[in-house]
C-alpha cells in the first residue's frame, strides 16, 4: 500500500513540475539555499504557492516527493518505513521534499533523524508553529524558513502577463491599465488560482477559508467550541485594521474568558489566517497591553467573508500595504507595529531598524479631500517628533507630492508605485 502511495505522489510531482508558474520573489534567495546543509522550511498558508515554489527550486534535480495532506500517507507512523518506501519507489535518493510536514507526527524528530543522516530536506508547511521554539529547539539553528505568502502586487502582474507598452511604465494608457489591476487586486487579492484561474473569486475563497478554519484550526487543536472560533474569524473579517482590545473582542463574542479568546486568535494566526499587530511603545509592559490591530493574510478572503460587501478602499489598502511589508522582510511586532502618540493620534505603521524607528506611514485613499490630508499629516508630524524621525510617507491612491510641514518633508507616494518599489 505505501509503495502505490508514493508511487501517486510522484505522478503529482511530475504534473507539477510540468506546469508554467509564476517568478516568485524568493526564488534567488531560495536556489542560493539548495546545496547547503540546512534544512529548508518553506512556509506559508495553504494554497499560496509553496507546494510549486520548492519543486521549481529542485527543478533539474533527482528528488523524492512525499505529501503528508494525504490522509493515507498518515496511517504509517514509522518514519524508517517511509524512507524504504521512498527507495523502492525512486532508487537512492539524497534530496527529499515533504509536503505539508507538520501533519505527520513528531516530524521535528523524523526531520532531525533524516538531517543526520545527510539527507538534504525541503519541508513545506501551512502552520506558523513550525518556526516556534521547539523546532527551533529540536534542530538547533541547522533550519532556514522561507515564507511564501499570496502574490506580491509584482507577481499579480507577472500573473496576469502584464508589460508596460515598449518598457514605458509612466504613459497615461500603461498607469489607467496599472490602476485596473490594482483595484482587481486590492478586492480580489492575490491567492496564485484566483489570479490566473477564470473561477469565482468569491465562492472559491470562501470554501478555501472554512476548509482551513476546519482542517487547520478546529480538528488540529481540537477546539471546544467551533462555533466560537467562526464566529469570532468572521468578526475579525469584518473588522480587520482597526483596534481591538482583548475584554472588548471577549464581551462583543460573549467567550467566558479572556484565556480562550487568545488561544482562539493564535490558533488563527497560526494557520496563517490573520496577523496580530501591537501597538509600539518603548515600554514592552504597555505594548503587550495596549488594543491590538488585526490583520487578514490576502484582501480576496475580506470580500469572499464579508456579507453585503461595501468595499471600505482606505482600510482594504492598510490591510494591503500591511501585507506587502511582510512580503518585504518586515516582522509584525519585531520591525513593524502601528503607533499612537500622546494625543491619541494613529500611525498606521512604523518600520524599526534594530533599535531605531526608520519610517513612519500613513495610508490613505483619499487625501485630495484636505480635512484627510490635514488629520494624516498631523499625525505624522506628531509622531515623527515624539519618535524622532524623519522619513514620513503617505501611501495614496494615485497622489504624488512632497509637502514641508513643521520644517519636516513628507512625501506622498501612489500605491502602485510603492508596491512596484518605481522611484
Amino acid at each position: 500500500m505505501l509503495k502505490e502511495i508514493i508511487f501517486q505522489h510522484k505522478k503529482e510531482k511530475d504534473k507539477l513540475l510540468a506546469k508554467t508558474y509564476v517568478f516568485r520573489e524568493q526564488f534567488e534567495f531560495g536556489k542560493k539555499q539548495i546545496e547547503n546543509d540546512l534544512i529548508k522550511i518553506i512556509i506559508g498558508p495553504r494554497r499560496a504557492g509553496k507546494s510549486i515554489f520548492s519543486m521549481i527550486l529542485l527543478k533539474g534535480k533527482e528528488f523524492a516527493y512525499l505529501n503528508f495532506d494525504d490522509e493515507n500517507i498518515l496511517k504509517i507512523t514509522d518514519g524508517d518505513e517511509i524512507i524504504k518506501g521512498i527507495f523502492e519507489v525512486y532508487g537512492e535518493q539524497k534530496i527529499i521534499l515533504f509536503d505539508e510536514i507538520q501533519n505527520f507526527k513528531n516530524w521535528e524528530l523524523f526531520a532531525n533523524k533524516l538531517h543526520r543522516r545527510g539527507y538534504n530536506l525541503i519541508l513545506t508547511g501551512s502552520n506558523a508553529r513550525l518556526l516556534n521554539k521547539e523546532l527551533a529547539t529540536v534542530l538547533t539553528g541547522r533550519h532556514i524558513p522561507i515564507e511564501i505568502l499570496p502574490f506580491s502586487f509584482k507577481e499579480f502582474l507577472a500573473a496576469k502577463n502584464f508589460t508596460p507598452p515598449n518598457g514605458d511604465i509612466f504613459l497615461p494608457e500603461t498607469k489607467g491599465i496599472l490602476l485596473n489591476y490594482l483595484g482587481d487586486y486590492l478586492i480580489n487579492g492575490g491567492f496564485p488560482e484566483a489570479a490566473v484561474k477564470n473561477i469565482d473569486v468569491k465562492l472559491y475563497l470562501d470554501t478555501f477559508f472554512d476548509s482551513v478554519l476546519l482542517k487547520d484550526a478546529i480538528k488540529r487543536y481540537k477546539v471546544r467550541f467551533p462555533q466560537k472560533i467562526y464566529d469570532l474569524s468572521l468578526y475579525l473579517m469584518n473588522n480587520y485594521s482597526q483596534e481591538a482590545s482583548l475584554n472588548k473582542l471577549k464581551n462583543i463574542l460573549n467567550f467566558n474568558s479572556v484565556n480562550t479568546l487568545e488561544k482562539y486568535l493564535n490558533y488563527l494566526e497560526e494557520t496563517y489566517l490573520i496577523f496580530i499587530l501591537n501597538r509600539y511603545s518603548y515600554k514592552m509592559k504597555e505594548r503587550i497591553k495596549a488594543p491590538k490591530k488585526i490583520y487578514i493574510v490576502d484582501n480576496g478572503l475580506i470580500k469572499a467573508k464579508t456579507s453585503g460587501f461595501s468595499p471600505d478602499s482606505g482600510k482594504l489598502m492598510e490591510n494591503l500595504v500591511f501585507m506587502e511589508l511582510l512580503k518585504k522582510g518586515y516582522a509584525p511586532n519585531k520591525s513593524i507595529f502601528y503607533y499612537k502618540t500622546r494625543n491619541q493620534k494613529e500611525v498606521d505603521f512604523i518600520l524599526k531598524e534594530g533599535l531605531d524607528i526608520k519610517t513612519l506611514i500613513q495610508v490613505s485613499y483619499q487625501t485630495l479631500s484636505s480635512d484627510a490630508k490635514k488629520r494624516e499629516t498631523k499625525a505624522l508630524i506628531e509622531a515623527g517628533e515624539e519618535l524622532k524621525c524623519d522619513d514620513l510617507l503617505i501611501i495614496t491612491w494615485d497622489e504624488e507630492t512632497e509637502e514641508k510641514v513643521n520644517g519636516k518633508i513628507i512625501k506622498f507616494m501612489p500605491l502602485w508605485k510603492w508596491l512596484m518599489d518605481v522611484k
